[in-house]
């Protein structure tokens, strides 16, 4: 994701696919066809967003109900638009005998989003669980492949939620990375105990507009703020839409005192974090350096994730011309990836067919 966006789909696929949110006065949010991304630009958004914008904040939170996945269930040319959208993005179960063909001779590498990709997105950000099924799925996975989960939420809490100390784990967007504790042998020397902060600087400023958001939303009921180390999320799933508006006027309150920072939006929340060039996408390239895959032609990287700020890595796959992202989505997105699965039962069956796929090949190499 650049500075200059505060929200960055594909480029050229939001220009063909945009839709001007129609709001009075308001043109810095656009919107893609039923599900698709919401692009806002950072000139107009700090220039439009003073204390008394009132239409401004109406186009935000418009921008909010279009993310909304009861407002996409609506929609009236959902199944038109889903059967034209699948065959783009076919589901990876599917096309798993062509995946396969497409990797072989190279080296996999896994990327995982945590939140609606490994675990079901629930009303407490703090109950998100993966299962027991799914856990066992990812330990076997990262024994086949270099495995690394990148998240938006804090390292140490995703940890919490895995459990598995073989991986590499990328949390607050890619703002913290860590190696595996053990266990992985695929990790080079150069990458022993890799930990990476490049926001680092922020950890003040971050920690002082999380007290300020627990504070500015205290009023507001079902409204929660997690803070994720080198970002801030607002979730407002648990908020009756009618107050959305409130929500939003919160967090503007306190962006404005940080021009340094920027908003970002995902499933139901609202996330404030560094202005720094750095995102998903740059974690998926750190990591691959870091492993030694740099400049290898021989690197298959594959990123599954279900939010938009996956795009970041999607985008880089494409650009890099290795590899492919899976949306994981029930509806309709625009979106970078090439391939989609519908909810994370649909990502552990996909999981486990790949390690069975490695299993049957190692088997098949130890008889010759």
């Amino acid at each position: 994701m650049t500075n200059q966006n505060v929200v960055v789909p594909d480029t050229q696929a939001a220009i063909n696919m945009a839709i001007t949110v129609a709001v009075s006065n308001s043109e810095i949010f656009t919107t893609a066809a039923p599900g698709g991304y919401i692009s806002i630009s950072r000139k107009k958004f700090l220039k439009n967003l003073e204390i008394n914008g009132g239409a401004r904040i109406n186009a935000w939170v418009d921008s909010m109900r279009a993310s909304s996945p009861t407002h996409i269930k609506s929609t009236p040319s959902l199944s038109d638009d889903q059967s034209s959208w699948i065959i783009h993005h076919p589901s990876a179960l599917d096309m798993f005998e062509q995946i396969i063909e497409a990797s072989k001779g190279k080296q996999i590498v896994m990327f995982l989003d945590y939140d609606g990709t490994l675990s079901p997105i629930v009303e407490d950000p703090d109950r998100a669980y993966m299962s027991d099924a799914m856990r066992k799925t990812v330990k076997s996975l990262a024994r086949c492949f270099p495995t690394a989960i990148v998240s938006g939420r804090c390292r140490d809490k995703v940890y919490s939620f895995v459990r598995l100390a073989e991986l590499y784990y990328a949390g607050s967007h890619g703002m913290d990375i860590k190696g595996p504790a053990k266990g992985s042998k695929y990790k080079k020397a150069s990458a022993k105990g890799v930990l990476f902060q490049p926001a680092s600087e922020f950890l003040p400023m971050i920690d002082e507009v999380y007290k300020k958001l627990v504070e500015r939303t205290k009023s507001t009921p079902g409204a929660k703020v997690e803070h994720n180390k080198f970002c801030c999320s607002v979730h407002y799933r648990c908020v009756e839409e009618k107050k959305w508006n409130e929500v939003a006027q919160q967090v503007k309150s306190v962006l404005k005192e940080y021009p340094k920072l920027r908003l970002t939006q995902g499933r139901k929340v609202l996330e404030i974090r560094p202005t720094i060039k750095w995102d998903k996408g740059k974690a998926l390239e750190f990591l691959l350096e870091s492993l030694g895959f740099a400049n290898c032609t021989d690197v298959f990287p594959v990123y599954i994730g279900d939010d938009r700020t996956d795009e970041d890595a999607f985008k880089i796959l494409r650009e890099r011309g290795q590899g492919f992202g899976i949306l994981v989505s029930k509806f309709p997105k625009d979106t970078s990836a090439s391939y989609s699965l519908q909810e994370p039962t649909e990502v552990m069956n996909f999981l486990q067919k790949l390690v069975e796929w490695k299993r049957h090949s190692l088997r098949g190499q130890a008889m010759l």
